[in-house]
């Protein structure tokens, strides 16, 4: 399935949090399985902000918090089940043992959204296949935040 138009935008558009989450959340009534979204950002500039918003898309109604600890989060109850990474400060070991390849591979568990915070480390042990998102968040001032993406794969 293809993905919707996602009106590429190269150039940061300022949101603010709340049309950052509505941006996410119709993302999530959109977007195909398979899907993998890399969310790049510093700490704070709206990451987990947008893996709520898919989350809300996806009809999600679990909170959805940082899987800081957890590292995957899996929420299955929506739409499309939606599997959350958190890898910052992961080795290539860590990451490798992680297995991250079988979610967007749709054999071991169902083929849904895939959402990873700091990707980096990641994308240079894995090809992923398409299609996806990259993301680039900013935080501008108190409550706004730049958002830029891409579709690297399709």
């Amino acid at each position: 399935m293809a993905l919707p138009d996602l009106a590429l935008s190269l150039t940061p558009i300022p949101l603010t949090q709340a049309e950052l989450q509505a941006l996410a959340q119709s993302w999530g009534e959109n977007l195909p399985a398979g899907t993998t979204i890399l969310l790049n950002g510093d700490l704070g500039s709206g990451k987990t902000t947008f893996v709520q918003g898919l989350g809300l898309g996806l009809g999600i109604s679990d909170p959805i918090v940082s899987p800081t600890f957890t590292l995957i989060q899996e929420y299955f109850e929506g739409r499309l089940p939606l599997y959350h990474f958190d890898l910052y400060r992961l080795s290539e070991p860590e990451i490798l043992a992680l297995h991250p390849e079988v979610y967007w591979q749709g054999a071991d568990v169902p083929l849904g959204l895939v959402a990873i915070e700091w990707p980096k480390t990641l994308r240079q042990l894995f090809p992923i296949p398409g299609p996806v998102i990259e993301l680039q968040l900013t935080t501008l001032d108190e409550g706004q935040r730049a958002l830029a993406w891409q579709v690297i794969t399709a």
